[in-house]
């Protein structure tokens, strides 16, 4: 009796491990045969920062052309990243420039591996053809600089979606990170503008701003809208740059759809916590010892504190992301917005780069989702969003 049940347990384990292996096995397959969106990744803003080439190998980073082919990564969306003292110093169109010369150079350079899309065939495209498509996400309107010519300009460059803020409130928008609201939500021009993206077909993308300026675009807005990169505010109550429930319900029944943030501090209340901790005991040492955040002193003793203390998140806490949003909207509304590059070393445990697609496919997999609902969280809603922008700006545009 004792043998047969051990025999029985010997072969619900073989069982449970050939599942699990045909799981893993379909995952990989699932990112190598459908087109993968990542709806920000900061390659432009880290490539103008170190001498990083990432149509090779690289030492750091979190994304170069050998491992985003691992995991299967076609179509990631480059950042043309503005930081907001930019438009203080008045910089901002030209530091976008910059950056979307470099992912030009890039292309110039590796032709058989890279490609930037100016429409949603040509992504299709440059897929089919083996390359990974690069189309371009402004982060941070302060580059419009207040002028729709700069906003057609732009456009012709590549543009697809523009954030419409960063961390500080700007001259199109009130920012989540900023507690001065001078708009109230958007300014008069941003109120514009939203209508200019829309007739032109440009995306427009609500990760970063506040709250109120949520709404008004909602309003306005014509066509779907995205959040390139924003979690559930549910897991972090008070974040502001999250997502409420609310807002990802509204943003559904429009159409759009939220591109989930692995960030541990986007994920995992846990983490935020951490993270907290240990400003203040740096905040704390900088007052005790008078230096500033600049020191050398100061930046090793926050490393060391990250390293000891900081928690990261891990592939089920931004599997729950997934499915809180699944389960308040359905999956015609998830997409993937890593922030890879983007976020540092804060990345979950499990998604470290973008080799690791396949870990988050599995991991969705093992949830119940259908192959289906996974073609279309790896890129579909995205491109349904893109067609639907294209196609109002075909029919109402200019």
């Amino acid at each position: 009796m004792r043998k047969n049940i051990f025999i029985i347990i010997l072969l619900l384990v073989a069982c449970d491990k050939s599942i699990h292996d045909d799981r893993r096995a379909l995952a990989k397959k699932l990112t190598q045969e459908n087109i993968l969106v990542d709806g920000h990744i900061d390659v432009p803003y880290r490539i103008s920062q170190e001498n990083s080439d990432v149509g090779i190998s690289t030492e750091g980073g979190d994304f170069d052309f050998p491992r985003a082919k691992s995991g299967g990564l076609n179509a990631p969306f480059m950042s043309i990243y503005i930081p907001a003292e930019k438009e203080t110093n008045g910089t901002a169109k030209d530091y976008a420039d910059q950056l979307i010369s470099s992912v030009e150079d890039l292309v110039t350079t590796y032709p058989n591996k890279f490609a930037i899309p100016k429409s949603l065939d040509e992504l299709r495209n440059q897929v089919e053809q083996g390359k990974i498509s690069l189309p371009l996400g402004m982060e941070n309107g302060a580059a419009i600089e207040g002028s729709l010519e700069n906003l057609e300009y732009f456009y012709n460059r590549g543009v697809r979606y523009i954030t419409l803020t960063h961390s500080k409130s700007n001259h199109i928008s009130d920012s989540s990170y900023d507690g001065s609201r001078p708009w109230k939500g958007l300014s008069e021009f941003g109120k514009k503008l939203v209508g200019e993206m829309n007739a032109l077909g440009i995306m427009i993308d609500v990760s970063h701003v506040s709250d109120e300026a949520f709404w008004q675009v909602m309003e306005i807005s014509s066509a779907p809208v995205i959040a390139s990169h924003s979690s559930a505010r549910h897991f972090t109550p008070g974040f502001e740059r999250n997502m409420s429930d609310a807002m990802i319900i509204a943003l559904a029944e429009q159409g759009g759809l939220i591109m989930v943030n692995f960030g541990s501090t986007f994920i995992s209340a846990k983490s935020r916590s951490s993270q907290a901790s240990i400003a203040a005991l740096v905040e704390s040492y900088m007052r005790e010892s008078n230096l500033s955040k600049e020191s050398p002193i100061i930046e090793e003793y926050t490393r060391s504190l990250y390293k000891d203390k900081f928690v990261y998140a891990d592939l089920d806490d931004v599997l729950d992301h997934f499915d809180h949003i699944r389960n308040l909207v359905g999956v015609d509304h998830i997409g993937i917005g890593s922030d890879f590059d983007g976020v540092g070393d804060s990345l979950p445990i499990g998604l470290k780069d973008v080799s690791e697609y396949p870990n988050l496919v599995f991991g969705l997999l093992e949830r119940g989702y259908s192959e289906e609902d996974i073609k279309k969280i790896l890129g579909g809603n995205l491109l349904r969003v893109w067609h639907e922008n294209e196609t109002y700006a075909a029919f109402h545009g200019r």
